[in-house]
């Protein structure tokens, strides 16, 4: 398959009328998560100079479709768009544990990917628990490489993934058997798409987008007058937001005074949004979106304001270092080989916290049942029911053991 040419933008189709859902691809390192996201989109996400010299994805990585149905055969070559596919590519290294959380904060669906030719692996449990902690319930599984093992073995690895999501929000999930590199059952994947519910967006309340990634868009010896201000990517989660409209960024920049590190809300105006390729002047929850503002693009670089919230100006809550937390532990360590059981919470201990696409580490000052107070690293901006993910240092690793809601 040559790469798809039939971008969104030349096709002429208006996206913004189609329904849309921000899809995730999840699962263990090697399972052919970003060479499926190329086969559905035409897009490499794994463009970052690091990823491309070790073979793995580090950060999140976007692409889009439009899913077409031809004749009941569905695709994003030739018939009537029917959705829109914003997707998200998430590492599936152990180490990065804290980006597939921040990732997951912004999906809809998530597709996980299982190779036929290695099966279950650590970080497979490790990414099912972490969309139970993200809230995610919509799942389609792919069993991926099924051109690389006999039938028999294709077959008897089918039964372990049914066995394996027996108990869990994904055990009516369907299955699809598929070759990504060969282009086997593809059409599948895009018909499971187009059968989810597409989830109900709020437009009418207050704006908040959560950053998931900041960018200096701009070339090296880019004459002035060209330079674009500072880039912000992410997912809306509620309200509108226009072209022209004063916004504000919270926790913001930290800075330090009088040898204390503090975080200043930065103030901006949003100069263009896109979604996807398509420039549009208003947006609305649905699809991950790029953001230019008036910022320097100094200030947006290499992810500085990645895990920030970003609403109106004077809109969004105060940011706080403390929280209080209810929270439900896993009975085992995921992540790793060997059975470990979770020890309850306790003062004194450092947790690593996931909180939309914001990471902290937070020290637990009083913890009682399954509620905690935390004294946070990193402040956030908090509401009220916002679903945590909850991370323990075991063996040098941050692992995934719980997830809670602030209270």
């Amino acid at each position: 398959m040559t790469e798809n040419k039939n971008t969104v933008e030349e096709e002429n189709v208006d996206v913004k009328k189609l329904p849309m859902l921000n899809v995730g691809m999840v699962g263990h390192i090697d399972h052919g998560k970003t060479t499926l996201l190329y086969k559905l989109s035409g897009k490499w996400t794994d463009t970052h100079s690091e990823e491309l010299k070790r073979g793995i994805t580090i950060k999140l990585g976007y692409a889009e479709t439009v899913v077409r149905n031809d004749n009941g055969v569905y695709n994003n070559k030739q018939g009537k768009p029917v959705l829109y596919a914003s997707f998200i590519d998430v590492p599936g290294h152990e180490m990065l544990m804290a980006t597939m959380l921040s990732g997951a904060a912004m999906i809809d669906v998530a597709i996980l990917v299982i190779a036929a030719n290695e099966g279950i692996k650590p970080q497979t449990r490790e990414h099912l628990v972490a969309l139970q902690a993200k809230k995610i319930k919509n799942i389609i599984v792919v069993q991926n490489k099924i051109d690389l093992v006999p039938l028999e073995e294709a077959k008897k690895n089918y039964q372990e993934i049914k066995e394996f999501l027996k108990g869990t929000l994904a055990e009516d999930a369907p299955i699809i058997p598929i070759s990504a590199q060969q282009e086997i059952n593809l059409d599948k994947i895009f018909e499971a798409l187009c059968a989810m519910k597409i989830p109900e967006r709020d437009v009418k309340g207050e704006p908040f987008f959560i950053v998931a990634r900041s960018f200096d868009v701009n070339r090296p010896g880019t004459a002035i007058h060209q330079l674009k201000g500072g880039v912000l990517g992410g997912a809306l989660r509620r309200g509108i937001l226009k072209v022209g409209d004063e916004i504000e960024i919270k926790p913001g920049l930290h800075v330090k005074k009088e040898n204390q590190l503090i975080y200043d809300t930065v103030k901006t105006k949003i100069l263009s949004i896109h979604l996807g390729n398509i420039s549009i002047k208003e947006a609305t929850p649905g699809g991950s979106l790029a953001i230019e503002t008036e910022l320097d693009p100094f200030l947006t670089k290499a992810d500085t304001l990645a895990g920030c919230l970003l609403g109106l100006k004077g809109r969004l809550p105060a940011i706080t270092s403390t929280i209080k937390l209810k929270f439900n532990l896993f009975k085992e360590v995921l992540g790793i080989q060997e059975k470990r059981s979770v020890s309850a919470v306790h003062a004194g201990e450092l947790l690593l916290l996931s909180v939309s696409t914001a990471i902290t580490i937070g020290n637990v000052i009083r913890a009682k049942g399954n509620e905690a107070e935390i004294s946070l690293r990193i402040p956030i901006v908090p509401f009220k029911g916002e679903n945590v993910g909850i991370a323990r240092n075991v063996d040098g690793h941050w692992r995934l053991v719980g997830f809670g809601e602030l209270l």
